[in-house]
């Protein structure tokens, strides 16, 4: 008898763990969504999650710097142009941006160093929440660093390929014949790895809130590649899942810095190739009002 009762109390404990597990599994799934695409999701990268948070002042306001300083504001200077100029500029500059394409075959061929202080330059023109300027362009040009990056980049890739990224993300990517190998780590002269700051520091040490510090990063990105495309230089969008952190302590960067992108820049190799991709037209990604 007491055998039995120590069997059924048993098969009651895990009957009990079985409805817990699956009652939380079923919260972190959304509403209406079958078991299988839940599964299916790609895993996220917690380093690169937007911390941006309006709450985050109140829960702990003495580590928190109010800003009190006055700006002088002073008349806009402002170029117009004529009509004719306006769509001339216009349509060069989106014929100059059409051809911008992701290039994963880079050339060792060394570019100058004050074209890449340039285009860094015209990125930290990006608009920013309360002009915060959260970001930090890190340009690596030493050989031995460059390897320790592959290797790490490596590393995570080969996980999350195999992983993390979960089958559909895997076969979203078999079209553009990319894989965990990153050879252009090691050939491109350049890499500049963009971090966002979380939040910075006041001259006091107070903390001093980055609002929408990712979005802000994010609209610098797009200026840098728009630059790099305009000084002749190719490059490759990419978000190193999961590499965040070591990054950061090779390269020396303070805690409240996170990786957002990684461009590998250059000149494009003799046997570059890239997918015959088609843009969408207007009417599909403008709606008039």
């Amino acid at each position: 008898m007491f055998l039995l009762t120590s069997v059924l109390v048993a098969v009651v404990c895990l009957l009990m763990v079985w409805i817990f597990q699956n009652a939380d599994g079923g919260t972190q799934r959304r509403k209406g969504e079958p078991r299988a695409m839940a599964e299916a999701r790609p895993w996220v990268d917690e380093d690169l999650k937007d911390s941006t948070d309006v709450h985050q002042l109140e829960e702990d306001a003495d580590d928190w710097q109010v800003s009190e300083e006055e700006v002088e504001h002073i008349p806009f200077s402002h170029t117009r142009y004529p009509e004719k100029e306006m769509l001339k500029r216009s349509q060069e500059f989106y014929e100059l941006l059409n051809k911008r394409r992701s290039v994963r075959f880079i050339s060792n061929e060394q570019v100058p160093m004050e074209v890449i202080d340039n285009v860094i330059k015209a990125a930290g023109t990006a608009p920013s929440g309360a002009h915060t300027e959260p970001w930090t362009f890190v340009v690596v040009k030493d050989p031995d660093v460059k390897h320790k990056i592959r290797e790490i980049v490596e590393e995570e890739e080969e996980i999350n390929y195999l992983k993390r990224m979960g089958p559909q993300w895997v076969s979203d990517l078999k079209k553009l014949r990319t894989k965990w190998i990153k050879e252009y780590l090691d050939t491109a002269p350049v890499l500049i790895l963009i971090f966002k700051r979380v939040h910075g520091f006041a001259a006091n040490g107070k903390k001093k809130i980055h609002y929408y510090n990712e979005i802000s990063v994010s609209i610098a990105c797009g200026v840098l590649l728009a630059a790099l495309q305009n000084a002749g230089l190719v490059t490759v969008t990419t978000t190193p899942l999961n590499c965040g952190p070591r990054l950061r302590v090779l390269l020396n960067r303070p805690a409240n810095e996170k990786l957002l992108i990684l461009l590998p820049v250059g000149y494009p190799s003799e046997e570059a190739t890239v997918p015959d991709f088609a843009r969408k037209p207007l009417d599909q990604i403008m709606v008039t009002v």
